[in-house]
């Protein structure tokens, strides 16, 4: 087994991702000799002593990331501008800050600035999820085979970049590197844009007339049920990245309703070509995910 890559890892906040990191930190060994976790309440701390996957529990971050060389932020990104205040004078320097937020513009505008001199800054985005949250959520195999983007600011140790990769190569995922501006672009459409609609459609089902509704629940077909799935998540954390992420977010709802507008009008008009070649064109991107393994 290779040497562990840190002597203490503090993670702030113990959701999905957190607690995942957490158990493969636990059973593989070569991730951090010791894991300590910091959270919101006491409850969620005695839960992660329960689970065994967290050498120590801290309700107070500053005392988490005490002699951490590691620290990663794991809480919705909305929080991270005052986790930032709380941790940054007890920040170890040589140490690497890092976090696992779906937004990165926003993570580098509220923590860049709190970052003390001899700290490495990496911001990352593991892109892996299911429907599920709290230190309960989290596996071992979440990681495997899914990307993980580094959106490391101009200038950033590059030691510490490559140490934050090699992590998240531990954990099973594939790294690259990307622009913060484009991460934040890209996911709009991939993740931030397919959840939005997915909690519209929901509430839309959720305001019909109560006779109409239980019909809804009653045979709601796999196209339904699939969204329902998604607007499971949890709604801090996606309340946090809508405003976090608004402007690319805005920007490709516009097209897709420019798109939706077209579909109209070609089920208005009876155009069965237009409708047959974007129902082909989703079939195609389906086929491109299974062949690439991210289906």
């Amino acid at each position: 087994m290779s040497e562990p890559l840190f002597k203490r890892l503090a993670l702030i906040g113990i959701g999905l991702i957190g607690s995942s990191v957490a158990r493969i930190a636990k059973e593989h060994g070569d991730i951090a000799a010791e894991v300590v976790v910091s959270a919101r309440t006491q409850k969620t701390l005695d839960r992660v002593m329960e689970l065994g996957i967290a050498d120590r529990v801290e309700i107070d971050p500053g005392k988490a990331v005490d002699g951490a060389d590691c620290v990663m932020l794991c809480a919705p990104v909305g929080a991270f501008a005052d986790l930032a205040t709380r941790i940054a004078p007890h920040l170890a320097p040589g140490a690497i800050l890092t976090d696992v937020g779906s937004t990165k513009v926003s993570v580098i505008r509220d923590v860049g600035p709190l970052v003390p001199e001899g700290v490495h800054f990496v911001p990352a985005h593991p892109v892996a999820g299911t429907e599920y949250s709290g230190p309960d959520a989290g596996f071992t195999t979440l990681f495997q085979n899914r990307w993980t983007l580094l959106t490391p600011p101009p200038g950033t140790d590059e030691a510490a970049v490559e140490k934050v990769a090699e992590l998240w190569r531990r954990c099973g995922s594939m790294v690259e590197i990307m622009e913060p501006g484009h991460h934040d672009r890209v996911l709009a459409i991939v993740s931030h844009l397919p959840h939005l609609l997915a909690f519209t459609i929901c509430g839309t089902a959720d305001d019909l007339a109560d006779e109409s509704r239980q019909e809804v629940l009653r045979f709601a077909a796999s196209g339904f049920r699939d969204f329902t799935r998604i607007a499971a998540s949890d709604p801090v954390m996606w309340r946090d990245i809508f405003l976090n992420n608004r402007e690319a977010l805005l920007e490709m709802l516009a097209r897709f309703m420019e798109d939706a507008q077209a579909m109209s009008r070609a089920v208005r008009w009876g155009d069965a070509a237009y409708i047959e070649d974007k129902v082909e064109r989703g079939r195609k991107i389906r086929r491109s995910l299974i062949e690439m393994k991210q289906a």
